[in-house]
């Protein structure tokens, strides 16, 4: 081989090195649990006591007995948070 065909095979095989990389990416962040992608409590603005009638029981994202889809942590029945959606039903 000579020094140009050496030199495109590194190229090449650098290429299809970083493409075998770069299409594992997406299947990385499949592997994310869905915990990891949570908000904080902080973030929301979350708060213990309910805020009028909405409370968190009837927020279609909480998850009973004290869990919440999108908020970390424990989430009591009776509380509200900025990203309250209305239960559907």
């Amino acid at each position: 081989m000579t020094k140009i065909s050496i030199r495109l095979a590194m190229t090449r095989r650098a290429v299809l090195a970083n493409a075998a990389a770069a299409g594992s990416i997406p299947l990385l962040a499949l592997s994310i649990s869905p915990a990891m992608a949570k908000m904080s409590q902080a973030s929301v603005a979350y708060q213990d006591a309910p805020k009028g009638d909405r409370t968190c029981s009837g927020c279609g994202l909480f998850q009973a007995p004290s869990a919440c889809k999108t908020v970390d942590g424990m989430i009591s029945p009776n509380g509200w948070c900025k990203i309250w959606v209305k239960k559907g039903g």
